[in-house]
């Protein structure tokens, strides 16, 4: 690991210097990295005995509850605390996770590896998914817990989707305001509600305890396969609801650490969420007729609440879903973020909405466009039962895209030998293609969404990175070396005082305001830099390494500014911290010129003339250089020019 501060250690240290403790990390992750995975009791349980695809439901008797009870906890062992806590999570690029931290990773490490093009696809696919996630994630937390508001209010059943429709119209709409104040509510809440499903798994428990060992027994799994055949994989696709927010610990460990998030998981969210669903099982056990289980098995979680604590406890568990899908919209914030810099998606307009923590950003073409489509997603499918059949293939299809690159991470980067990380890997895939197969079964009743999302949005991601790539090339094929012409430029323009800044794509070539500039303004002034960002494949970069800068003659300095994919661009910012080019900079006297490209889709061979008509779309929407790189819009020069790609 490298010895550069992570994210968790520079928010952990307090003003005396010292770093928060573990303890009070793994409290602080309760609140935001559990969230999904916290609410699936609420449907996860119930859905793996409901019928699907016209196949009968599984009968809520000894040897079904038992077995599938020892599914959803062998699942979780295998795919959170093995696959996820003991595992990927070591895999941090420069203590951050998630899928695109992994990809920047590998591509850093093994750039000049041809192997890496076909993973680079798959981290982006992984990434297009994740977008489908995020919008059913909030449409069936809210919505399941919803529905429970119909035991404490009679005839409430017609308005459960309006109720759930205005709550996530609200919970969108207060996302500008940010989540600083809302987050400190985060943990007291989420502690509280883990709490609650240990407390009243433990309740039902107490009758029946042996129902402990019948779930830790992997036979009892094995049994339920042999038995049901089938229907059992069938099931399958419902039991990893359980697993469903298993990768927002891998993408949350920037915030909060791997010690810390695994402490938590281990010693507190995996026990209350596996009392909760033994609980849940105790309770059909519990009843005396095979009529009276089938009655408790269409909504278990909500009819083993008291009578006395049912208020309370519902609104517990609204509030939980609620924060779930606030932990979901701030991830795609963040990915979003690192997305833009790593040259996947547009520009957009990022707002900073905290001054102490860098990480807390809203991206309103990102909330709005997420908002639109969960709502529609909450209309269109009406209840959690229906958003169940949408939910799941996306999850797992990031998960078995994970562990491709946890591979390529294990043979290529961390070089284990091969008996050491062949057996890993395989017993991971196993799980991960029963599971994805499990899903696909559910692509006619709903599953097609999420695919039929992602699609989408991989297509706009492969094709604004295409078509950045054939616009560079056609940018600087046959440009002037920049050495001849600081040489040639010295005697065909006038010199006036301050300081020039021209932004560039590339650190080779003569950017075309440049060149613009001097064809039609014949000026040039005392300083010019050619000024490039590159954003390199690590969150941080460290301040030792942050500019570059060669003198090139004649008052010319190419600089390069380096980046991590998570840190801000602000460039008055940055240029106020350098002084390699011959002195400092006065933002009263410097005037920064960016080049405005319009793309002329052409025949030439590069992308198929839709895709160059979707990327010239997406270039004319695209959010200026100046709001992206915070230039002072009075100090502004903007001259276009058109390309062909």
């Amino acid at each position: 690991m490298s010895s550069t501060p992570t994210p968790a250690e520079a928010t952990a240290t307090h003003s005396h210097g010292h770093k928060a403790s573990t303890v009070t990390l793994a409290i602080g992750a309760v609140g935001v990295v559990f969230g999904d995975i916290g609410t699936s009791p609420l449907y996860a349980f119930r859905e793996t005995f409901a019928s699907h695809h016209g196949v009968p439901g599984i009968l809520p008797d000894a040897q079904h509850i038992h077995g599938v009870l020892s599914l959803v906890f062998w699942s979780m062992m295998m795919v959170v605390t093995v696959k996820y806590v003991l595992t990927i999570m070591r895999a941090d690029n420069r203590g951050e996770g998630g899928s695109l931290a992994l990809l920047a990773l590998i591509k850093r490490t093994s750039d000049k590896s041809g192997w890496t093009a076909p993973l680079v696809l798959l981290g982006v696919f992984a990434t297009a998914l994740f977008y489908g996630d995020s919008m059913i994630t909030p449409a069936i937390s809210v919505l399941s817990a919803t529905e429970g508001l119909q035991y404490i209010v009679p005839g409430f059943k017609p308005w459960i989707v309006p109720t759930a429709v205005a709550i996530l119209f609200g919970l969108f709409a207060i996302q500008s305001r940010g989540t600083d104040r809302v987050g400190k509510l985060f943990g007291p809440i989420m502690l509280t509600y883990f709490v609650m499903l240990a407390t009243l798994g433990v309740m039902h428990l107490s009758a029946n305890p042996a129902i402990i060992l019948e779930t830790i027994n992997p036979m009892n799994a094995l049994r339920f396969f042999v038995t049901d055949g089938f229907t059992a994989f069938i099931a399958l696709g419902s039991v990893v609801l359980a697993v469903t927010g298993a990768e927002a610990l891998y993408a949350d460990m920037g915030h909060f650490g791997r010690k810390p998030i695994g402490l938590s998981w281990l010693t507190f969210v995996f026990p209350a969420l596996m009392l909760n669903y033994m609980g849940q099982g105790a309770l059909i056990l519990s009843q005396s007729s095979p009529e009276a289980a089938a009655a408790l098995i269409r909504d278990p979680f909500f009819l083993m609440i008291p009578d006395v604590v049912r208020l309370p406890v519902i609104i517990l568990a609204l509030l939980a879903t609620i924060i779930a899908s606030q932990a979901v919209i701030s991830g795609a914030f963040s990915l979003t973020q690192q997305a833009i810099q790593l040259g996947f998606i547009p520009r957009m307009e990022i707002r900073h909405t905290s001054a102490a923590a860098a990480g807390q950003i809203y991206i309103p073409v990102i909330n709005w466009a997420l908002m639109v489509m969960v709502i529609l997603l909450v209309l269109f499918f009406q209840s959690s039962s229906n958003l169940a059949a949408a939910y799941g293939i996306a999850v797992t299809g990031a998960m078995f895209i994970d562990t491709l690159l946890l591979a390529a991470v294990l043979f290529a980067l961390w070089r284990w030998p091969v008996w050491k990380a062949l057996p890993l890997v395989i017993a991971f895939l196993i799980v991960d293609v029963a599971y994805f197969g499990a899903n696909l079964i559910k692509v006619p009743q709903g599953g097609w969404v999420p695919l039929l999302i992602g699609f989408f949005i991989f297509t706009l991601l492969t094709t604004w990175s295409k078509g950045r790539e054939l616009m560079r090339a056609s940018m600087t094929e046959g440009s002037l070396p920049i050495e001849i012409f600081a040489k040639s430029a010295q005697n065909s323009a006038t010199r006036v005082p301050g300081t020039s800044v021209f932004m560039a794509s590339t650190n080779t070539g003569v950017p075309s305001a440049l060149l613009h500039n001097i064809k039609h303004n014949k000026v040039l002034h005392e300083r010019v830099l050619i000024l490039t960002v590159a954003v390199q494949g690590m969150p941080y970069v460290d301040e030792t390494e942050r500019y570059e800068c060669k003198n090139l003659g004649n008052g010319f300095y190419r600089v390069t500014i380096n980046c991590g994919f998570l840190e801000e661009t602000d460039v008055p910012k940055l240029l106020g911290t350098l002084t390699l080019c011959d002195g400092t900079f006065d933002m009263m006297h410097t005037s920064f010129f960016l080049s405005r490209q319009t793309l002329l889709a052409s025949a030439k061979p590069g992308m198929a003339i839709w895709r160059e008509k979707l990327f010239a779309w997406m270039l004319r929407n695209a959010a200026s250089a100046m709001e992206f790189f915070r230039l002072p819009t009075n100090r502004v020069v903007e001259l276009g020019s058109q390309v062909e790609i």
